[in-house]
């Protein structure tokens, strides 16, 4: 990972002197574009969803198939259209001189530590950084290799302990010993980009006073590791990426996760600290947005960390984040949410569950069957979705190739990985979401790793 450490003046702001179109204006073409795509899918659909009423009841008929293309088709069409009218705000300050606090909540994290630490070392912030390690009970020399890197590094750093297991349990041990107006959660595994914390502490104070968090950008760092982790280099550069600029642009990031997200520290006590949840960002990002406060995304603060290089942790991880996004619609309701786009944005989350058992049931049952010749399920009107797809994805990497340029990074070569991402990701995330939904509906044991 090689950066440029000069300062660029206002990065990812080129349509500055372009005339301005408000958020609320944005939101509103986006929506007549998604709903003029999904109206043409619908039409060109009769004769397929009149054909499949001869096997199953109509009503029935048009649920799946909404499932699979109406409702995908829209959501693709809607995010395309925002990314393409998203201009980035422009920053006020490249060069905050804000004093900041970070976080690193780790368990037997005595390996990895050291790199998490030694880039906090090298960051070109200008204000103060002090550092926070919390051991959550491990049983190796993470709290020692911590002080002894800390010293080292010539860090200000402060290592405490707390033994009762849980991440929400480690955050709030740290939160009482936090002086700084605003505090960095990082991962024990997450290396920082030199000019991570200077842009992500640059776009706090360049927002308005409402915004309480803003949001980094994780990326793939072990990408090399096996085809596993290929896949998911994608799905973090351009997935995950396109979902947080899409709500970003609408000033409701739903997940200021834990891994790097910076977050106004009165803020988060003033609504008790993490909570008691396997996702406990993104109840902490919802609970944010309930007391009428924003939550910002900011691409050029850019952050690296592992990916499960097995199934069984892919398995645990992404079905934790489906359980994670269940809690925070029990916690509070998308129509109680006091913003407009939050209240859009988190309504997305209860179609979730519904689209991804559509798509484990039926569609890859279809998709079998179309090998067949039957075409009752998987048909022509399907393949509409992937164009969409597709286009959403060029739109992404021409943003994410600007952000590696201005970083001085380079994007790996990584075909194979694109192909299996595009094509078959969703056929591995959907049944592991369904799985999260029915574990956190039984209220299975917790695993966090």
């Amino acid at each position: 990972m090689q950066s440029n450490m000069n300062c660029p003046k206002q990065p990812l702001n080129r349509a500055a002197s372009s005339r301005y179109i408000s958020v609320k204006m944005k939101f509103w073409i986006s929506q007549l574009i998604a709903v003029s795509w999904m109206t043409l899918s619908i039409v060109l659909s009769l004769p397929w969803v009149h054909d499949l009423e001869q096997y199953i009841p109509s009503f029935v008929a048009f649920a799946v198939i909404a499932g699979i293309s109406y409702i995908p088709g829209y959501m693709n069409a809607f995010m395309i259209a925002s990314l393409l009218v998203d201009r980035q705000p422009t920053f006020k300050t490249l060069a905050p001189k804000e004093d900041i606090t970070i976080v690193i909540a780790c368990r037997n994290e005595e390996k990895g530590i050291g790199e998490t630490l030694n880039q906090i070392a090298k960051q070109d912030h200008e204000g103060k950084i002090d550092v926070i390690v919390v051991d959550n009970g491990s049983i190796d020399r993470t709290a020692e290799v911590a002080k002894e890197l800390g010293k080292q590094l010539g860090l200000d750093i402060l290592v405490v302990e707390e033994t009762r297991a849980g991440k929400h349990h480690a955050l709030n041990r740290a939160l009482p010993l936090v002086m700084t107006r605003y505090v960095v959660t990082l991962d024990a595994d997450t290396l920082l980009h030199p000019q991570a914390i200077r842009y992500i502490v640059a776009r706090m104070l360049s927002a308005p006073a409402d915004v309480s968090a803003v949001a980094g950008a994780v990326l793939v760092r072990n990408s090399r590791d096996n085809f596993l982790s290929k896949i998911q280099e994608w799905d973090y550069f351009l997935g995950i990426a396109s979902i947080k600029r899409l709500q970003g642009l609408y000033q409701g990031t739903l997940v200021a996760q834990g891994a790097f997200s910076l977050y106004e520290t009165d803020a988060i006590r003033n609504i008790g600290g993490w909570p008691d949840a396997i996702g406990e960002d993104i109840v902490l990002t919802w609970r944010l947005l309930g007391t009428n406060q924003r939550v910002f995304f900011e691409p050029l603060a850019v952050a690296f960390t592992d990916v499960p290089t097995t199934f069984k942790h892919f398995f645990r991880q992404r079905s934790r984040w489906a359980r994670g996004m269940i809690e925070a619609l029990k916690v509070i309701k998308p129509w109680q949410q006091p913003i407009m786009f939050a209240r859009f944005l988190t309504g997305y989350n209860l179609l979730m569950p519904y689209l991804d058992f559509v798509y484990t049931f039926c569609w890859l049952p279809g998709l079998v069957a179309a090998f067949f010749g039957h075409y009752w399920i998987v048909g022509p009107i399907t393949l509409l979705v992937l164009p969409l797809a597709l286009l959403q994805n060029m739109i992404l990497y021409r943003y994410q190739k600007y952000v590696f340029r201005t970083l001085d990074l380079k994007i790996r070569r990584n075909r194979w990985g694109f192909v299996a991402f595009v094509l078959c990701y969703q056929m591995i995330m959907s049944p592991v979401s369904v799985c999260g939904y029915f574990q956190e509906c039984l209220k299975l044991g917790r695993v966090w790793k």
